[in-house]
């Protein structure tokens, strides 16, 4: 993403360096709880004082800005203002942020990243100079940007950041023969596995999986069951029971479900009484619920990041449709063979260059499994 300035020296950057860390550190708290808003953090600093912090609210309002000018009152006048994205400049359900900063009397505003949302777009920190405020920005940009990937993603493509889970053996198998499954990984991953729901928004599976594992989808962590996602499972044939457990507690965390449009309309209509949402979406050619389509529906629902669970058929026809963004491996030191059940079934590739490819972000061993985190390869 291109940045409006850089910071204008390397002494400049490491004096606000450990401001603009907080300030991404508490971006991190809005994940999978701010969409259709971008997650943002916001720092003001005044004679080296941290005077006022904020981060947007579940929501996605109060947006960081407001919420640190609260916590900073007067003592704004004057300070740096420290934020993770582009201040806004245009009217939605809250005044623009840039003008609060600016009748506050902020003195000077360091930006991450410019907001890619063409409301925006560079017009914030314009309008910042404008009123004489002091703006850098492009400081900490890459950090920034993997945290709004997804607002990113959704702004510029129309569908939510695709993270695609998986928990396997290390020859890559996600059940025996006989299709026991529980558990591969040890309780630390599986510990880890839903604080990445935490940080989603929705979370999808096929009916494969729903039917087979009957998952429930929410985040069973104390204290974190609040930011359970949406979960959401495609069913083109309706054929999951209203009984399953992820449509318990619809009021709570609630449950979507893709099918087709000429799915039984007594059955939709059931689902529809039990307070589920209905999303009939178009076929592809061979007749399935066409998935590239499917992101888009979502995205104009407002998700902004996507957590693939199962199964493999699913996580095989997103990896041919290039819809796949993140891939989090989590690795158990053990073999179950060719004869277990692949956790990505077949792609049809004839060529390596054919094959999905990704970048490594980050390898950490948890408990005595091994968790991997990749990016599409960006070529």
């Amino acid at each position: 993403m291109p940045n409006e300035t850089s910071p204008a020296s390397a002494e400049l950057a490491a004096h606000d360096l450990p401001a603009m860390r907080a300030a991404l550190a508490l971006a991190r708290r809005g994940l999978g709880l701010v969409w259709p808003n971008p997650a943002v953090g916001c720092v003001i600093v005044k004679d080296g004082r941290v005077v006022g912090r904020g981060w947007t609210q579940p929501g996605g309002r109060p947006h960081a800005e407001t919420e640190a000018l609260a916590r900073a009152g007067g003592l704004a006048h004057g300070a740096t203002a420290y934020v993770t994205l582009e201040p806004c400049c245009h009217w939605g359900r809250t005044p623009p942020c840039a003008d609060a900063l600016i009748a506050a009397g902020i003195g000077r505003v360091v930006a991450a990243i410019q907001d890619p949302d063409p409301r925006v777009a560079g017009g914030g920190l314009a309008r910042l100079r404008a009123a004489g405020i002091a703006v850098e920005s492009g400081l900490c940009a890459a950090e920034a940007a993997e945290i709004n990937a997804g607002f990113v993603q959704r702004v510029r493509f129309g569908r939510p950041l695709v993270t695609l889970k998986l928990a396997t053996s290390l020859d890559g198998r996600i059940a025996t023969a006989s299709g026991e499954s529980r558990w591969i990984t040890g309780p630390p991953a599986r510990e880890r596995a839903h604080q990445l729901r935490a940080t989603h928004d929705a979370i999808l599976v096929g009916t494969g999986t729903a039917l087979a594992d009957d998952p429930e989808l929410t985040c069973r962590l104390p204290g974190l069951g609040h930011r359970s996602p949406v979960r959401i499972v495609l069913d083109r044939e309706l054929r999951i029971p209203l009984a399953a457990r992820l449509f318990a507690g619809v009021r709570q965390v609630p449950s979507w479900v893709v099918t087709l449009p000429r799915a039984d309309p007594v059955r939709q209509q059931l689902l529809l009484d039990a307070g589920i949402v209905v999303i009939p979406a178009d076929p592809d050619a061979d007749g399935r619920i066409a998935l590239p389509g499917v992101l888009g529906l979502l995205g104009e629902r407002g998700l902004t990041r996507l957590l693939v669970e199962g199964g493999g058929r699913l996580a095989a026809s997103l990896l041919r449709a290039g819809l796949v963004d993140r891939l989090v491996w989590l690795h158990a030191p053990l073999l179950l063979g060719g004869d277990g059940v692949p956790a990505i079934a077949a792609l049809g590739l004839d060529r390596l260059a054919a094959a999905p490819g990704f970048e490594r972000l980050s390898t950490e061993t948890v408990g005595t499994d091994l968790l991997s985190t990749f990016r599409v390869h960006p070529g």
